[in-house]
Formats: structure tokens, sequence, C-alpha cells
């Protein structure tokens, strides 16, 4: 895949979206956001057809987006992703922000990073806790 491109559009810079196929504009969350695909589909060999970034949800009646959802073989979303600036630190405020939209979704894992630092969690529905992990599973 095509990583960090970028052109100058409008006064703009904007990075190139090799999952969605379009130039956004760099804001410091999207930089997040594409370093985190990179990662996700270089490192982790996740399959880019089973990422969907900014992803729309319902929650209750609320139109919501997740940053990233990662979807496994069966179009069955696994994993959401919170993406934050590098300037917002991961707080519990963040993980709450996550956790609603795992509710729509029933994920197995949540994955909150601003770049700097990544924490991953375990979903375990039966048990209704959740785990933090040491690292991110492969889910592939």
């Amino acid at each position: 895949m095509n990583w960090f491109n970028t052109i100058i559009d409008d006064g703009k810079t904007k990075v190139f979206d090799p999952v969605r196929k379009i130039y956004c504009t760099l804001t410091p969350e999207e930089k997040v956001r594409q370093m985190t695909l990179y990662y996700l589909v270089e490192k982790k060999n996740i399959p880019a057809g089973l990422i969907a970034v900014e992803y729309s949800i319902k929650v209750n009646t609320l139109s919501k987006r997740c940053d990233i959802v990662v979807f496994n073989k069966e179009a069955k979303p696994i994993m959401i992703v919170e993406c934050k600036a590098e300037s917002v630190p991961i707080t519990q405020k963040v993980l709450d922000q996550a956790i609603r939209y795992y509710s729509g979704l029933n994920v197995n894992y949540i994955l909150l990073t601003n770049g700097k630092t990544m924490f991953c969690y375990h979903i375990d529905i039966e048990n209704n806790k959740i785990e933090a992990l040491s690292e991110i599973p492969n889910l592939f």
C-alpha cells in the first residue's frame, strides 16, 4: 500500500488514506489515524479490506463514528480503535467513549492510541469484564 503521501490542496496539507482511497486534511488526529492504519495493515497483517475508517454506528438514538473498525472474515466487527491527537492523553474518559461505541458493536477488542501510547483491551462478553492486554493480539 502507498502510505503517507501528502499534497497541498487549497492551502491545506492532505494525506492519502489508502484504506478509504481519498485525500483527507492532515489534522493531528488524522496523523495518528494514518500511523495506526499503517501499523495494523503492515505490522499486524490485518487485510485493509477488513478495515473501515470513520465507521458510522448508532448508540441508542445518536449517530456516532468509530475512528477505525476491524472486521473478521465473516464481516463481524472484532475491534474498534479510538485515535486521539498526540497532545490528548489516553484517559479513563477515552476508554469510556470507546466502551459506549463497543456497546453498539459487541467487539472483542478495543484499541486506544494517541500515537505515543497504545492501550489494548479484551472484552469478555460472557463475564462482562474488560482485561488490559500487554500487546495487540494477532487477529489474523
